[in-house]
């Protein structure tokens, strides 16, 4: 079924339409007046949602950008009084603040491995900046006064038709949003806040991802500000400061931030809004009450208002069968040489000494064991690779490539996929969703990102894996974190070998699992890595598996590499019998 017709979709949408052109009818032109202005705050709360709710990282200064953008909407309209050239400035009311935000992002989340308050307190630093910059560039902003004098936008009226361009606006960006959610790109965004490591380690660039969003936020802001100045006729510092940044913040939790955030950020700026300019006129400790209701939702229901339809969400979103499958594309070309080389590798954190000098070379394909006492180094020689931890001297190099430098998402794109001791699952997320995922996985381009066919991508692994795991079929609907211990971390397993790697790093595959799990899980990695013709590291203590799969094993003491060998030989062999002692299950 095609997105927008699915009941889910127009649903909402429709009902968003009809209130909107209703509500002028319920009172006079004040009224339409009033909306249009709870309308465009309810625009920067969408990009609120977008970020906070689906990306997981929020932003405190968002009425920065919508003051931004109200200010250059300003000054463009009183220059085309004089001078109507000065029109073709207008877009950049939307573009200032869409680039801004996107160029912060990048710089921000570049080379972070996920997000975190820095975020937020620089945004609320800018948003205080901003404030104080057009309190004081009074020539150019008119000051602590305002930029006044602000006309009609053409063809408008501010207190009539204008109102009209806002609700069209309005349902225009609530239905991108949707459309958006909808693609690829909006189920990658929802796996960023759900478990970013586990996305970089397919590859995917999270730091753009979420810059991609955080522009389109800013995109929001400016356009609601580039028709605020109008709509106004006056912008004022405080269109750019912290309170209004906190009461679009309340407004956009309020309404709700998760499911159908679109529909909650309106809802939240049009009802609290409201309710907030009548209680000012008539009850003193209005703020107050504001407050407590935000703390309120925070606390005990964290969905907001649009949570209580979730249920009629569910139902209308129920499965009406599968569409046809989409063949994927195959996944990018190799070099034969597959060698694996650590040459006098260091690392230290805190000042103490991880690894220290390890060199380890492994050149052929097949299962190689990584053993050695707690602290040896094994999982730590894994963050090594995977851009988690910085090595200090030496090099790590894998088919000629220097891995030193390289993000977590660039070392996953040299052909190197790596499954966590814990279980790395997006919980929230359906079983389908972790496998469409994957197979998107350095195959999809930014365009295949908005596509819908992409969600069809299908490979011919996932159904040999299904064949052996029935549950990720049987129970594809079910969310990840509902799973048992054993099928997250058969999940996960599955997971990394859809991406197809050519190196393999394994961290204790079989880790709190019982003996027939664990027997299942051991057939699927000696089946796949031999059908995959891939190189793969495998930490274990459980001697049974080591002597199942790996052909060699490596033993690693004090960060340094103690003695190679198979496991029979490693037994018999005095040094590591000093250092070491494996069990079996």
């Amino acid at each position: 079924m095609a997105w927008w017709r699915a009941p889910e979709v127009f649903g909402p949408w429709l009902l968003l339409a009809a209130a909107l052109v209703a509500a002028p009818t319920l009172g006079d032109d004040y009224l339409a007046y009033q909306l249009g202005l709870y309308l465009l705050y309810g625009l920067v709360a969408q990009g609120i949602a977008l970020t906070w709710g689906r990306c997981g990282f929020l932003p405190l200064g968002q009425a920065l950008f919508f003051g931004l953008g109200a200010y250059v909407s300003g000054l463009v309209l009183k220059a085309a009084e004089v001078h109507s050239a000065w029109w073709a400035a207008w877009p950049l009311a939307v573009a200032l603040p869409a680039g801004l935000d996107w160029g912060l992002a990048r710089v921000l989340f570049a080379r972070r491995s996920e997000s975190g308050p820095f975020f937020s307190l620089i945004t609320l630093a800018l948003a205080m900046l901003g404030f104080q910059f057009a309190n004081q560039w009074s020539s150019v902003t008119g000051g602590f006064n305002g930029l006044g004098g602000i006309p009609d936008l053409p063809g408008f009226d501010r207190y009539t038709t204008l109102y009209w361009l806002i609700a069209g606006i309005v349902l225009a960006a609530t239905a991108g949003w949707v459309w958006l959610d909808r693609m690829p790109l909006g189920t990658l965004w929802r796996a960023v806040a759900e478990q970013e490591n586990r996305l970089q380690f397919f590859g995917f660039a999270t730091d753009r991802l979420k810059a991609l969003a955080f522009g389109l936020s800013g995109a929001l802001g400016g356009l609601a500000g580039a028709i605020y100045a109008p709509h106004q006729g006056l912008v004022t510092p405080q269109a750019t400061g912290f309170q209004l940044s906190a009461e679009l913040l309340i407004w956009a939790a309020v309404g709700g931030r998760g499911n159908s955030s679109p529909y909650g950020a309106l809802l939240g700026a049009v009802g609290i809004g409201w309710l907030s300019a009548t209680l000012r006129q008539s009850f003193v400790y209005w703020e107050v009450m504001v407050a407590l209701l935000f703390i309120v939702v925070v606390l005990r229901h964290p969905g907001g208002a649009v949570a209580l339809a979730a249920p009629l969400w569910r139902q209308l979103a129920r499965r009406n069968g599968d569409e046809p499958a989409v063949a994927a594309p195959a996944m990018p070309g190799g070099t034969d040489d597959e060698t694996l080389a650590f040459e006098g590798v260091r690392v230290q954190q805190s000042g103490v000494t991880i690894l220290d000098g390890l060199d380890l070379v492994i050149s052929t394909r097949g299962v190689h064991g990584l053993i050695g006492p707690n602290g040896a180094g094994k999982t730590s020689s894994f963050n090594a690779m995977s851009a988690r931890l910085p090595v200090t001297a030496g090099s790590i190099r894998w088919r000629g490539r220097c891995l030193a430098g390289l993000t977590a998402d660039a070392v996953a794109r040299l052909g190197i996929g790596r499954k966590s001791q814990i279980p790395s699952i997006f919980p929230t997320m359906s079983v389908r969703d972790h496998l469409r995922i994957a197979i998107w996985a350095q195959r999809a381009s930014g365009l295949d990102l908005l596509r819908g066919r992409t969600q069809r991508w299908r490979t011919p692994l996932p159904d040999t894996l299904t064949a052996e795991l029935p549950f990720l079929s049987t129970q594809a609907d079910r969310a990840a974190g509902e799973l048992s211990q054993g099928q997250r971390q058969m999940l996960e397993l599955v997971l990394t070998f859809l991406t197809e790697p050519r190196l393999l790093l394994l961290d204790e595959p079989c880790a709190g699992l019982s003996t027939h799990e664990t027997a299942q899980q051991l057939a699927l990695i000696e089946r796949t890595v031999a059908s995959l013709r891939a190189t793969a590291l495998l930490i274990e203590h459980d001697f049974a598996a080591v002597e199942r799969l790996a052909t060699q094993v490596h033993v690693l003491h004090q960060g340094r590499l103690l003695v190679i060998g198979t496991l029979a030989e490693l037994q018999a062999d005095e040094a590591v019998q000093r250092v070491y002692a494996g069990g079996r299950k």
